[in-house]
């Protein structure tokens, strides 16, 4: 029965109406601050006339233009899929629908394109619950991510009087021009970001050169070099991984007392690459050995020493995979916290994870700590967007011995 076509043209868009309501629903209350909510029976009728048309009628456009003109009909009927406030303005009403059109139209002409008024075979069936399934996921997935970042950037652009109005407005008042960065001027005017940023960065970088400095030469020996201990030490590099740093937390802070290095940018460089080095190891190991012997051979054969080997031939091959790894040991530098918090007390040697736990405090304002907040994003939010190809092509070369 559910392999019928009209059957599942109605599940599915019942089951779509109801993923779009609530994604409308949540993008216009983020957007205008007003309240919004799905309808349950809103969503039954129009996802039900939205699958049967879909299936009846042909032609893209004019399932576009049907599904439009019902969207903005529900609007004004009562049903539509999404309730809005009652003092929304038409002009609201108006793009809610076209939203709701839009939203519906397209994915569903997907969903259903292989699904016909009969019964259906178990590969068209099975299809278009998959595109519904890869629709829903694309939906979902994509809110994880962009929701809270949307609050954490729409808080920090939010005056001290306006957040404890309604904490839930997360709509902007472009009225106020420039005032709404007031959160970031601040926070490098007063709370001194520009120095947490360049110690972050710096202590980023140096920790990426000292771990590359120790696990290139590592992980090459451990995948060429044949030596006593080979295997185990293979092994043991990911258990040294695995071992939680809270476990450590204590006896470095110890021995950083003890030594002079707690409350000191060295101690940081120092410490970092202990934690870095081993995930660098392995991700850098297996590369090494997907690399073909042939051509660092045919480099022996030809009178170059193996050093030479390594910086002539197995370094540019391996370039990509250095390149992810530096980014994946950039960003976990960049985003340590447990050893900054740890270690450094100092307000001129703090890091920007350790300057952002500084804000966290109910005398300094909230949208301060969400100013920091996306300050600490997206520096290493662009790096990984610009490098991803980069990162992508590194971690993967390597699966694939030859």
């Amino acid at each position: 029965m559910l392999r019928h076509g009209i059957v599942t043209s109605i599940i599915i868009g019942v089951l779509w109406a109801m993923v779009v309501a609530t994604t409308v629903a949540v993008v216009f209350s983020f957007t205008t601050g007003d309240s919004a909510r799905p309808a349950l029976v809103g969503c039954l009728v129009f996802g039900l006339i939205a699958g049967l048309v879909t299936l009846f009628v042909s032609g893209r456009l004019l399932v576009f233009s049907i599904l439009l003109v019902l969207a903005f009909v529900s609007m004004y009927l009562g049903l539509s899929p999404v309730q809005l406030a009652q003092n929304a303005s038409h002009g609201q009403i108006i793009a809610t629908g076209l939203l709701l059109g839009l939203a519906m139209a397209f994915p569903l002409e997907y969903m259903l394109r292989q699904v016909t008024p009969v019964a259906l075979t178990r590969h068209i069936f099975e299809e278009s619950v998959i595109r519904f399934l890869l629709g829903f996921g694309y939906v979902f997935f994509t809110a994880i991510v962009l929701v809270p970042f949307y609050v954490m950037v729409m808080t920090s652009l939010k005056s001290q009087q306006v957040l404890l109005k309604n904490p839930l407005d997360f709509s902007i008042d472009f009225s106020r021009g420039t005032a709404v960065f007031n959160s970031y001027i601040e926070l490098f005017s007063q709370f001194n970001f520009g120095q947490y940023l360049w110690n972050s960065f710096y202590i980023s970088v140096l920790t990426v050169f000292i771990t590359l400095l120790f696990s290139v030469p590592g992980a090459y020996a451990v995948a060429r070099l044949n030596f006593r201990g080979r295997a185990a030490f293979s092994r043991s590099i990911l258990l040294i991984y695995m071992v939680p740093l809270i476990v450590l937390a204590l006896p470095i802070y110890i021995v950083f007392s003890i030594t002079g290095l707690r409350n000191t940018i060295p101690g940081l460089i120092l410490i970092y690459p202990v934690t870095t080095i081993p995930v660098a190891l392995y991700m850098l190991q297996g590369y090494f050995r997907g690399l073909p012997e042939e051509v660092e051979e045919a480099g022996l054969m030809d009178g170059l020493t193996r050093l030479k080997v390594i910086w002539q031939i197995t370094l540019p091959l391996a370039l990509p995979a250095i390149v992810s790894v530096s980014l994946y040991i950039f960003m976990i530098a960049w985003n340590e916290f447990l050893l900054a918090f740890m270690l450094l007390d100092d307000p001129s040697k703090f890091t920007l994870t350790r300057g952002v736990s500084m804000l966290n405090t109910s005398e300094i304002p909230r949208q301060h700590l969400m100013a920091g907040s996306v300050i600490a994003t997206i520096p290493i939010m662009a790096l990984f967007l610009g490098l991803e190809r980069f990162m992508t092509r590194g971690l993967t070369a390597g699966s694939v011995k030859g």
